[in-house]
């Protein structure tokens, strides 16, 4: 019995998860966003990484607390995003400035990490 409370919990615990995330990647609003002069920050998930949206919740903060910041997410096997950006893993971090890329983190990123890339970058 309690195995089968263990597994309804983490199927419910995946799902809400999967519910939190979608794909807001566009590639002209990105570019317009680099052309405006914002500091463009992309995140990369998959359906069932509860890292990811644990990542995703301090992202979403982060577009708050700064003014000149865009903030992008994408589904990374979403083939045509992935090339783009040369992302081949979940959970990937990549913040621009400028029209380049000034910082790249594979894997869970922890909410000081992230916020200290931002403001380096700003």
């Amino acid at each position: 019995m309690k195995n089968f409370f263990i597994l309804i919990f983490c199927i419910i615990a995946f799902n809400v998860n999967a519910l939190e995330k979608k794909t807001t990647f566009d590639k002209e609003l990105f570019e317009k966003a680099q052309t405006d002069g914002k500091i463009v920050v992309v995140s990369s998930w998959i359906k069932y990484c509860t890292s990811c949206a644990s990542q995703m919740k301090v992202l979403n903060k982060v577009k708050k607390d700064f003014d000149n910041v865009e903030y992008f997410t994408f589904e990374v096997t979403n083939e045509e995003i992935s090339e783009l950006l040369n992302v081949q893993y979940q959970t990937t971090l990549l913040i621009f400035k400028n029209n380049k890329e000034v910082y790249r983190s594979i894997g869970e990123t922890s909410n000081e990490a992230i916020y200290k890339a931002i403001k380096s970058s700003i």
